[in-house]
């Protein structure tokens, strides 16, 4: 089996007053919310319409901003960690 053919490929987003929405290469299309992403969510509608689909579609930029979002990471559920709490060392 071909694994790259199942490789999820951004080819466009769009936003809403709530909502990013990435258009797949295959026809599927995610919405997330974009309180997942603090930068994106406080940016201007220019700002977020100035982006940059990276590596053939595998990442999202935002020069601007300082926000790359991996595009498998979104279809597994992962928001911004940046502000995340930091990971507590095991005893």
């Amino acid at each position: 089996m071909n694994t790259s053919a199942l490789k999820p490929l951004a080819s466009s987003i769009s936003f809403d007053t709530d909502f990013m929405s990435i258009e797949f290469r295959d026809g599927r299309r995610l919405s997330v919310p974009l309180a997942y992403f603090p930068r994106l969510l406080h940016a201007t509608e220019s700002q977020r319409q100035t982006y940059e689909i990276s590596g053939g579609g595998v990442g999202l930029h935002w020069d601007e901003l300082d926000e790359d979002i991996s595009v498998e990471h979104l279809l597994t559920g992962m928001m911004d960690r940046t502000n995340s709490p930091p990971l507590k060392q095991a005893a």
